[in-house]
């Protein structure tokens, strides 16, 4: 058994130019061209793909190698699976070639021999390098180009795969941060098996969908409590990414957006613990990364009052002009193509990568002293609690039913209830969840209410442009039956959220 450690990228076909000028000066061990052939099986119930295991049949001149590939795992693009292979001698699979034990536990080998079938295949030209890096390290770097198949449907491949075939994993990000200085990387976490699966399935995109608690145990430490919190955002990152690049649907990017926001409040939250200068310039970009994406907000709030022609503001009668104007607006915010280039910049990708590598080895424990490495051991449950009264104390202070509060009070709170609510998203799950659910509803429909009351601000915005002073003072009524309806609403949601009692204690 071996375990792949790998980097994938998605690139457009003129990257191998840049390939090839990164690596010119680099010591090439090995370099070769080939023509690559590979046929999936599965059995008609997806029995392995429901385990996380592949099994493929790889051709090339006249040689064939059967690998089975078990459950692994993914951060941020670096893949680490273990894989068995074994020369072979037909396109016809034999699992007897790979240990028994290699295979999930509720297989049985007799049945499965008889059941697997080709289910796609992939036929693609690799070039690839065999790199000596400076510190001694080997990574294959391969480009492929061709096609995954599944009956008359296709769909493309063009990718870049760095692996480890010696040495550190550091090297990866090294070689990895290099070549994607000039732009034209995204990091992937799909291989070409799942997109054959999702090829024969003729499975659709994945839906949108709203970030979960982080799965952790009273028993956890507070450093894998903060590792895992860590690879929970970034997977929901990557998942709708792809998502957005498959659909271009901007929900997904809010989702990308809620993922970041969730990164920098964890490490905030942790920032006693794990030092703050040791993720500076981590912070940073993501940073950068969130304020790139701060007009969706603008966007949600455009398209509500747009959809189905205004029908929102149906009771206007400056509607048609509101909804025109409106309309420019939205069609002046970023477009598809820039969030595009966005996703395959040098910044993203290096950015991505530095959190990877940062989160893998464990780029914190050189700034900790003693004391810190101490509590860093110690149980989150010691722990939670303490950081969550923190919170707390936050809230209550910002939204006491002493402070009567104005929209733009509200909006000034915003990103501080939705960052305090994510502190609870990294270890809420330790805690009862019927307690749980009846704290966090008041302060999540407080969050929406902000939402409706910012969405009103574009048509506040407009009333000095209508001529018609009937049609203004209309549109300043309709505001102000609007804003006072959401206020009433939201002040009972807030004496609701302060009166529970907070789960914790």
């Amino acid at each position: 058994m071996e375990t792949e450690i790998e980097l994938k990228f998605f690139v457009f076909p003129e990257f191998v130019d840049t390939i090839i000028d990164k690596i010119s000066g680099a010591k090439v061990i090995e370099q070769s061209c080939l023509n690559l052939g590979n046929i999936y099986f599965d059995t008609p119930e997806q029995h392995l793909r429901k385990h996380d295991t592949g099994l493929r049949i790889r051709r090339f001149n006249d040689e064939r190698i059967q690998t089975l590939k078990t459950a692994g795992r993914v951060v941020a693009g670096l893949h680490q699976r273990p894989e068995y292979n074994a020369d072979h001698d037909s396109d016809i699979p034999n699992v007897y070639l790979h240990p028994s034990d290699a295979w999930p536990d509720d297989i049985a080998l007799e049945d499965l021999q008889q059941q697997l079938s080709p289910l796609f295949s992939t036929n693609f030209v690799r070039q690839q390098w065999l790199v000596a890096m400076p510190d001694g390290s080997e990574i294959e770097l391969a480009f492929d180009q061709g096609e995954v198949i599944s009956g008359d449907k296709t769909t493309p491949i063009c990718e870049v795969e760095l692996e480890l075939k010696s040495g550190q994993t550091d090297a990866l990000f090294t070689l990895a941060r290099d070549l994607c200085s000039s732009g034209g990387m995204r990091l992937g976490n799909q291989s070409k098996a799942a997109k054959g699966y999702r090829l024969a399935m003729d499975t659709p995109a994945d839906s949108v969908k709203p970030l979960t608690l982080v799965r952790t145990e009273s028993s956890d430490s507070v450093e894998t409590c903060f590792v895992n919190s860590l690879e929970h955002a970034l997977s929901h990152w990557h998942y709708h990414e792809q998502i957005y690049i498959d659909t271009q649907d901007k929900l997904a990017l809010q989702e990308i957006r809620i993922a970041i926001a969730f990164l920098r409040q964890i490490f905030l939250v942790f920032g006693e613990m794990v030092p703050k200068r040791a993720s500076e310039l981590l912070r940073q970009e993501l940073k950068w990364l969130e304020e790139e994406l701060h007009w969706l907000d603008e966007s949600e709030h455009l398209e509500y009052l747009i959809e189905e022609k205004g029908h929102v503001l149906r009771k206007l009668d400056a509607r048609k002009f509101l909804v025109a104007s409106l309309k420019e607006s939205a069609e002046a915010l970023p477009t598809t193509d820039a969030m595009m280039k966005l996703l395959m910049s040098a910044r993203y990708c290096g950015l991505l990568l530095d959190l990877s590598r940062w989160i893998l080895t464990r780029d914190w424990q050189p700034f900790l002293d003693d004391k810190k490495r101490q509590v860093l051991q110690e149980s989150i449950d010691s722990h939670s609690g303490i950081l969550l009264d923190r919170t707390w104390e936050a809230l209550d202070s910002a939204f006491s039913t002493e402070n009567q509060l104005l929209p733009v009070d509200y909006f000034k709170q915003k990103m501080r209830l939705r960052r305090n609510l994510m502190t609870g998203t990294c270890f809420a799950l330790i805690y009862d969840e019927e307690r749980r659910k009846g704290f966090r509803l008041p302060w999540l429909d407080l969050l929406q209410g902000i939402g409706d009351l910012m969405s009103l601000e574009p048509l506040r915005s407009r009333v000095q442009l209508l001529e018609d002073e009937e049609e203004k003072e209309q549109l300043e009524r309709w505001l102000l039956r609007q804003e006072r309806s959401i206020l009433h609403a939201m002040e009972q949601t807030r004496r609701a959220g302060l009166e529970y009692p907070p789960y914790w204690q």
